[in-house]
């Protein structure tokens, strides 16, 4: 019998030969990774770990992995975790998005879902109490996000009243799709749900797509797995709840809010390429949004307290019909100030642009800022593009977000992602790769969240990116080395909302994780081997990295150029990161983990990790 919370076994499907199974995993291993991102790490180095430096990403031997965790459902805010070979950084990122398949998977039977292969023509998976199935996906494929959400909640709906009549109205099923960003495989792609959610970091809409896998879906009727003690769980949920109600700017707003003051009150907002990031432009605050173009402020995801997610939709003008989130903070900063874009009606646009397209709302848009930064420079010309790519044009912004979807003209080139494409332009334009890369704000491949770190004002910091396994992903900066452990890496792997864990409790929530499951952790444990070991083989497949990108932790573990540069205006100009700063806390950072100097793992650390079987290949790295 599976620990509290579990279901008990994954869904492995191959999609070369369609022939599935279920799998199951020791309880041991699910105390060491628990769910999400950290078993979806230990999948990977089990499976692939050895051959990684020659693995493609968007080759049919890389896994898709969807995962759910042990408090998934349970504790408030429902998420999944898509993990895989990153086609971005070609290490490992937990990306997690909120959604309602994670519980479908759960009550089918399932804690997560194995992809692997290649499917010979577009499919999707369908999980429901009857089974697992693949289903042809042709009328699906080249469609966008919001036309295949659409279709498949009513053809899936349709195809289970007609087999169980009896059951009366389905509802939509729970869905994770791409879009075409992600069928012509640009590497940065997002995997989407619901309407406007999406696993963003990572890459794994085009690994997705690499795979023919338009989406899968669940549905089902079954109970929710049991917990070890359900009145003590009962209990905490309920303060849980509690303590989520007093959260009131984020029930009102969400991140909504920061449009206009991470700009104006912390200077950490992305304004036209990083190249400032400070503005205090009224047209971005989240009252424009409010009063004009929400229609319903309250969208809650499963068993959320904080409903931080509200419709935006335009109803008349050119843009007539747009519907997309808040935007939330990450899409206004980029799909707007990032673009040059301050109205706040045309970041709507921009942002439901992302989504139907399935680009991410971050890492697309970056790459875009970025080359609008080559063309203000000369580097890229009216003639490269097809049109001048000035600040501000949204029009101009929207056939580039086009372009780069399907691959065509500069998009081919743009759809390697903001570093492999500064690479490929120092190439056409005979540049040395440093004068296109100096403009790229990137760490690993993985470009920059919305939150910058010069004026020190905003949570992140110096080495935050710079040291994280996860690069640019602002969801799960580098720490001192512990708090990051019981941070996002905690939340990634037992599978649940960053945003729900800040009301409630620790010891809340890491006695519902005891009441759950059964398992004798305390956050200290967790802190000092549990947390450093999913980490420690993140960093570990990370310097393997390959076959195309290799990072070395002594150039690469640092920040993009932009970071290093003063804040030109604002009230905390001339400020920027600290060079020396950085390299000092990086290495406190490596010494804590128990990493040498170069950031490679030691062999005594694997060995009191229980990950000696990596030693192999690190040995080869430190020579």
């Amino acid at each position: 019998m599976s620990p509290g919370g579990y279901a008990g076994k994954w869904l492995e499907v191959d999609l070369t030969t369609g022939k599935m199974a279920d799998i199951t995993f020791p309880d041991e291993v699910l105390e060491q990774y628990f769910g999400g991102r950290g078993m979806a790490t230990k999948i990977l180095w089990d499976r692939l770990g050895e051959n990684w430096a020659e693995l493609d990403a968007l080759s049919p031997e890389n896994l898709l992995i969807f995962a759910t965790g042990p408090m998934t459902a349970i504790y408030p805010g429902a998420r999944i975790c898509v993990s895989g070979k990153s086609p971005v950084s070609n290490g490992v990122v937990g990306s997690t998005a909120a959604t309602e398949f994670a519980v479908e998977i759960k009550n089918a039977g399932y804690d997560g879902i194995i992809v692997s292969g290649k499917s010979p023509k577009p499919v999707y998976l369908l999980v429901t109490d009857d089974g697992a199935e693949l289903i042809d996906a042709s009328h699906l494929w080249g469609i966008d996000g919001e036309k295949t959400l659409i279709k498949l909640n009513r053809e899936i709906t349709d195809l289970l009243t007609k087999r169980h009549p009896n059951v009366g109205l389905w509802k939509e099923p729970g869905t994770m799709y791409i879009g075409p960003a992600g069928e012509n495989m640009v590497r940065n792609a997002c995997v989407m749900t619901k309407m406007c959610h999406a696993a963003g970091y990572g890459g794994y809409g085009s690994l997705m797509g690499s795979k023919n896998l338009k989406a899968v879906a669940a549905k089902s009727r079954k109970s929710f797995p049991k917990v070890n003690a359900t009145t003590a769980v009962n209990l905490m949920v309920d303060q849980a709840h509690r303590d989520l109600q007093q959260v009131s700017r984020f029930r009102r707003w969400g991140t909504g809010w920061l449009g206009f003051g991470a700009g104006a009150g912390s200077s950490s907002e992305p304004v036209r390429n990083w190249q400032d990031e400070w503005h205090d432009e009224e047209s971005m605050g989240v009252n424009r949004y409010e009063d004009r173009y929400w229609v319903k402020k309250k969208w809650t995801d499963f068993n959320c307290t904080l409903g931080c997610m509200k419709v935006s939709c335009i109803q008349s003008g050119r843009w007539k019909g747009d519907i997309t989130d808040v935007p939330d903070y990450e899409l206004q900063a980029y799909c707007g100030t990032n673009l040059g874009i301050f109205d706040a009606g045309d970041n709507v646009h921009i942002s439901t642009l992302m989504d139907k397209l399935g680009h991410s709302g971050i890492n697309g848009p970056n790459t875009m800022g970025y080359a609008a930064e080559l063309y203000q420079r000369g580097i890229l010309t009216e003639e490269d593009i097809g049109f001048k790519l000035e600040w501000g044009d949204t029009e101009a912004f929207d056939q580039l977000a086009h372009m780069m979807a399907y691959r065509e003209g500069i998009g081919d080139i743009l759809a390697e992602g903001t570093y492999r494409a500064a690479l490929k332009i120092a190439e056409m334009k005979g540049l040395k790769p440093e004068e296109t890369l100096k403009y790229a704000v990137h760490v690993k491949g993985i470009e920059i969240g919305a939150h910058g770190t010069r004026s020190d004002a905003d949570f992140t910091h110096d080495m935050n990116y710079s040291a994280s396994v996860q690069g640019g992903d602002h969801t799960s900066t580098a720490g001192d080395g512990f708090s990051e452990m019981s941070g996002a890496l905690f939340y990634d792997s037992a599978v649940y909302c960053t945003f729900t864990a800040r009301g409630p409790s620790p010891e809340l929530q890491w006695d519902m994780l005891k009441a759950i499951t059964g398992f004798p952790l305390t956050m200290d444990m967790w802190r000092r081997v549990n947390g450093p070991r999913i980490i420690t083989l993140q960093k570990a497949l990370l310097l393997l990295g390959g076959p195309d990108v290799v990072w070395d932790p002594v150039k690469d573990d640092e920040n993009p150029p932009r970071f290093y540069e003063p804040l030109p205006k604002g009230p905390y100009k001339g400020q920027t990161t600290d060079k020396d700063r950085v390299d000092i806390r990086t290495q406190a950072y490596y010494e804590t983990l128990g990493w040498d100097e170069r950031g490679i793992p030691t062999r005594e650390t694997l060995e009191k990790l229980d990950i000696a079987d990596v030693e192999p290949l690190m040995a080869k790295l430190r020579k």
